[in-house]
């Protein structure tokens, strides 16, 4: 996995443990922006990524379908 993949990835898992925090859905307000934050940070994460990149993973990046992305990245390197 390269060191963009690397840095994706934990954005995107980032993304899981704040949509599964409980405490932080508490406070809607500020899961929201802490949402919008991981997802933009996604967003620039995957425009750095160098070209090409794989069709799969631009599809799932491109439907924002992160859990698929995030397995996708994972079983194609080490997932650090």
């Amino acid at each position: 996995m390269t060191k963009a993949e690397s840095q994706l990835a934990a954005a995107l898992r980032q993304r899981r443990e704040i949509i599964a925090d409980e405490e932080s859905r508490r406070q809607p307000d500020e899961h929201i922006r802490r949402l919008r934050e991981v997802s933009d940070c996604i967003d620039q994460l995957a425009e750095a990524l160098p070209r090409p990149i794989a069709s799969r993973l631009a599809h799932f990046l491109e439907r924002r379908s992160y859990d698929k992305a995030l397995e996708f990245l994972e079983a194609s390197g080490s997932g650090d």
